[in-house]
């Protein structure tokens, strides 16, 4: 025989609170454990960790409105290069050759490793030591457009760049970035004890990145012959003396990270770092290949030759070293002499 007990309501709620307080201290204790050694280190569990930990934006947040507008543009602009402001460009002629912006900085600046935008709007204005001055953002992307571009600057006020602008502002304004974010400059790269070999980069390139940008270098258009589907990586439609890609360490550091396109992800590599630093040196070798010239004379990077770059290639120096091992390498003396006095080089 069942009996009912009448319980006094005040009594039922103490009863459904205690029980509410058990049940989430022992889901409590079970993540805890889990935390605490459950998960193996490897698991998936970690591995997305891991990955968070690359910077990262979702461009599904771009806002509505006039401003949002304007973002979607410098986005497309930075996409889709060529077909707005080429050559035959429909909303202006700017840049001088068919190269999107993306085919430096990848997935329109946002990919890990692969000269990521995420923080320039918070970065400048900068001093640049290749222009001995203090830049501004604008001024920084008219570099752009300028060097690998082969263009002319975009006027200030025009919607170009200030799409570009409100571009770049919302992906600083949308990023999580903290100490712990991985991406954000390119990768390292190891220099070793000897020179980068030119002639075995182009044994290499014959066997990694032929097929996508030609024997001859000249890349391959898309088929609307718009834009380059495998931008050129000399030639006289590819970047000129002077562009950041032209440096040997600064192209192996990127080519590390993101080539060939179809055997690396973000945050993992195919090349060695002395692969990446030979085929830098084939691509870069102005002796074997031709390259566009500055368009003016007056052009004169690193006024204050302290402070140029280890691997730029144009003297006057303020070492003893060549035009030969600043180009190639090896790096280390070069590295050791300026540190001997005092000053970090610049890679």
């Amino acid at each position: 025989m069942i009996k009912y007990i009448k319980v006094n309501k005040k009594y039922q709620y103490v009863v459904i609170l205690f029980a509410i307080f058990v049940l989430a201290n022992s889901v409590q204790l079970f993540s805890s454990c889990n935390a605490n050694g459950g998960t193996p280190a490897g698991s998936a569990d970690s591995v997305t960790t891991a990955a968070d930990s690359l910077v990262s934006i979702d461009t599904a947040k771009i806002p509505h409105g006039k401003y949002g507008d304007a973002v979607k543009y410098g986005r497309q602009l930075m996409l889709h290069t060529a077909y707005y402001i080429g050559p035959n460009g429909v909303n202006g002629h700017y840049t001088g050759n068919k190269m999107n912006c993306t085919n430096c900085h990848r997935d329109a600046g946002t990919r890990p490793y692969a000269f990521n935008l995420v923080r320039s709007f918070k970065d400048y204005p900068q001093y640049r030591a290749r222009e001995g001055r203090i830049l501004s953002l604008a001024e920084r992307i008219n570099n752009c457009v300028m060097r690998p571009n082969l263009g002319r600057p975009l006027p200030l006020d025009s919607r170009e760049m200030v799409s570009i602008m409100a571009y770049l502002k919302f992906l600083s304004d949308s990023s999580h970035v903290d100490a712990r974010t991985k991406g954000l400059k390119n990768m390292t790269v190891e220099l070793p004890d000897v020179a980068a070999s030119s002639d075995h980069g182009e044994k290499l390139y014959a066997q990694h990145c032929e097929r996508c940008h030609a024997k001859n270098g000249e890349g391959k258009m898309a088929f609307d012959n718009v834009a380059y589907q495998y931008p050129p990586v000399w030639g006289l439609l590819a970047y000129r003396p002077g562009s950041s890609m032209h440096r040997v360490v600064k192209l192996a550091q990127w080519l590390k990270a993101n080539m060939p396109y179809d055997k690396t992800t973000p945050g993992t590599t195919f090349l060695t770092d002395a692969e990446a630093l030979d085929i830098a040196a084939y691509i870069n070798d102005d002796k074997k290949h031709q390259r566009p010239a500055a368009k003016t004379t007056k052009e004169e990077d690193y006024p204050n030759h302290e402070e140029k770059a280890i691997d730029y290639d144009k003297g006057p120096f303020k070492d003893p070293f060549s035009e030969q091992q600043h180009k190639y390498g090896p790096y280390k003396p070069i590295i050791d002499y300026w540190e001997g006095k005092g000053i970090t080089p610049v890679i």
